[in-house]
């Protein structure tokens, strides 16, 4: 088999977004999009698949996400004031998910709708980028209820949308993390196995929890957790078997479904599973400056003194990338100008491929106001 072409981000363009034309055009394409129609009414969340340009109602589980794809996902909730008392208002947040090997096209789509989206809602919601695997918490907090985010290979249509199990392609699904914990559905072999993980190995009718030896607690239940809700999806057909690598009926119970699997080879698995703390956090902050006041736009890094970025380096003015090293934020001043907020995104794409990062960190762009509680989180006092 041929192997997919991954979808490189750092390739995209987003240059053409922002102006006052294209804002112009997308408001009015936005009074005509049918998805918008119920969006961002109520609390709750609700997806939208990325199909041959056109904004499609995501019929799969929440929380499941196929690698083939682009999908927009929109969260509408309610803040409490200082008494615990619900406010009238709504708050949203919007991200576009890309999938390791969806198509420019589907990214393209993915990215324009959502500012469209944006602005059919006034402006208000908070904007994310998210690729698969490099999610943020914030993303991943919302599926934890369904087993947590799961990033299936394919596209939507070869998913297990019926409950049709005796027909099931086999997948084995990856577990890792310490607080945001990810599925990953990985290579059905051997060689994807470690010992500092939890694997699902998920054959429609049957699903097995092989736990390595040096498996996080969290992972674990979070493992348990994702196996109740597939099972629940499927209305308790299948039958689910929890096994230790320790255990002594992993032979005959879990390595002898692999296709690679020969006597022996179990000894083979590897315990560099990588840390679960740096798959998730850095520790380093880093803040610059974007700004056109002088009549070229300039992009300077800010001097931190004792790693600390605190509210008052914030110019209601201007923009600015606030990168907190797993998550990027691009916060735009209510005083910044047209070209300053048209611009933030591309500058924080620019500034990750620069500085050698992954540019597939998630991306949040914020306006003043606006901020949420992972921005806040990472202010000094």
């Amino acid at each position: 088999m041929m192997k997919k072409k991954e979808f490189k981000v750092e390739d995209s363009n987003v240059a053409g977004l922002g102006s006052a034309e294209d804002k112009a055009a997308r408001v009015a394409a936005a009074g005509t999009e049918k998805a918008w129609a119920k969006a961002g009414k109520k609390p709750g969340m609700q997806i939208w698949r990325i199909e041959k340009f056109k904004v499609k109602k995501s019929m799969t589980p929440h929380g499941q996400f196929y690698n083939d794809d682009s999908y927009i996902c929109l969260n509408t909730y309610q803040k409490k004031d200082e008494t615990g008392k619900l406010l009238d208002k709504l708050f949203w947040d919007v991200h576009f998910w890309l999938g390791k090997t969806t198509s420019q096209d589907e990214y393209g789509t993915a990215a324009y709708k959502t500012v469209e989206l944006d602005d059919f809602l006034g402006g208000g919601p908070v904007q994310h980028r998210e690729c698969s695997g490099f999610e943020s918490g914030l993303f991943c907090s919302y599926f934890e209820k369904n087993g947590g985010l799961q990033m299936l290979e394919g596209g939507v249509e070869s998913g297990f949308n019926h409950v049709e199990p005796e027909k099931f392609r086999p997948r084995l699904l990856h577990l890792k993390g310490r607080k945001n914990i990810r599925v990953e559905e990985v290579d059905f072999s051997m060689a994807s196995l470690n010992s500092g993980d939890v694997f699902i190995l998920d054959m429609g009718l049957e699903l097995i929890q092989w736990q390595g030896k040096s498996a996080g607690k969290n992972e674990k239940a979070r493992a348990g957790q994702l196996g109740r809700a597939i099972d629940d999806e499927r209305r308790g057909k299948p039958e689910l078997t929890v096994l230790a690598q320790t255990d002594k009926d992993c032979v005959e119970e879990f390595y002898c479904h692999f296709p690679d699997y020969e006597a022996g080879k179990e000894a083979s698995i590897t315990d560099n599973s990588g840390s679960d703390s740096a798959y998730e956090t850095e520790s380093f902050k880093k803040l610059y400056n974007l700004s056109d006041s002088s009549g070229e736009m300039l992009f300077n890094e800010i001097e931190l003194k004792d790693n600390k970025v605190t509210r008052d380096m914030f110019d209601t003015n201007d923009a600015y990338i606030f990168d907190i090293g797993m998550e990027v934020f691009v916060w735009c001043g209510n005083g910044a100008s047209k070209q300053e907020k048209a611009l933030g995104l591309q500058y924080a794409q620019e500034y990750l491929k620069k500085v050698g990062k992954s540019p597939k960190i998630p991306v949040c762009k914020i306006h003043e106001g606006g901020e949420n509680e992972v921005f806040e989180g990472n202010l000094d006092r």
